[in-house]
């Protein structure tokens, strides 16, 4: 099964004053099912993970009825406050949903680089573990040390850091990104997601910007510990579907050691569909 775990929809009445602003002209309007379903079929994807993009249980109502008005959607990614004094029961409710497969804090919008840190998200990492959730890890480079504290006090919860951390790659920085991802590897219970990469670059970058940070996060996650997405619509900054897709099968065509087949079938749909239970 090939899956694009990585995609949002979005409807702008519901996000006055959240981004994306007026002046992105490509993603400034609704994106939905019809807008994405001939991408996919274009592209030989089979499933998706449809992933939150404003921190409302309004915003993971509407994209779990979503889901459920699709056949390629199969797993959602909701929010939930995480600190709250109901987390848990929030989080059981939210699970006896089949669709409902992880949670997501918008952490790289919120004023405390370490509120990951936290001790107070036990009780909510705990029931997600229990449930079989999975923490998708919304982050920049200045988060990961506190979510490598976080991941190291809760090793039964899967984690998956979004878009390889948003490094740097429109500077060429590779570091202080690659020694704390590396640490973050380190943890057999945290996962890489191959997406976003575009959009982190120079405006026209090609393959070449992108290879070396490729390259890194193949060789500390390996094949199976990394999921390719698109980031759709948000993509649309940089690229088109078909053309990131392309991209990252190079990409992951360059890598050394070369993947095999399994590898690649592994990276493009496998682990996806193992990590979220599709």
């Amino acid at each position: 099964m090939k899956v694009d775990a990585h995609q949002h929809f979005w409807r702008l009445a519901d996000r006055a004053g959240a981004w994306p602003p007026a002046e992105l002209h490509a993603i400034h309007r609704d994106f939905g099912p019809q807008d994405l379903a001939p991408l996919l079929r274009e592209n030989g994807i089979d499933a998706t993970v449809l992933v939150q993009s404003l921190p409302t249980a309004q915003d993971t109502a509407f994209l779990l009825e979503t889901a459920r008005n699709t056949d390629f959607v199969r797993g959602v990614v909701g929010w939930a406050d995480l600190k709250a004094a109901d987390a848990v029961h929030t989080i059981e409710a939210l699970a006896g949903d089949p669709l409902l497969k992880g949670l997501r804090p918008m952490l790289q919008d919120l004023p405390e680089d370490d509120w990951i840190a936290d001790p107070a998200l036990a009780p909510a990492a705990g029931a997600m573990a229990r449930h079989g959730l999975v923490f998708d890890a919304l982050v920049m480079p200045r988060h990961l040390a506190a979510l490598h504290a976080f991941a190291a006090a809760h090793p039964t919860l899967a984690i998956v850091v979004d878009h390889a951390a948003k490094p740097s790659i429109a500077r060429g920085t590779l570091e202080p990104w690659h020694t704390d991802m590396a640490r973050l590897a380190a943890l057999p219970h945290v996962h890489c997601k191959l997406s976003g990469l575009l959009t982190e670059a120079a405006a026209g970058a090609g393959r070449v910007a992108l290879q070396p940070f490729v390259q890194a996060v193949w060789t500390l996650f390996g094949p199976h510990r990394l999921l390719w997405g698109s980031d759709w619509p948000v993509l649309r900054l940089a690229s088109d579907y078909t053309a990131w897709r392309a991209m990252a099968e190079a990409l992951i065509d360059a890598v050394d050691p070369a993947p095999s087949d399994a590898d690649r079938a592994a990276l493009f749909g496998g682990n996806a569909a193992a990590l979220y239970r599709l």
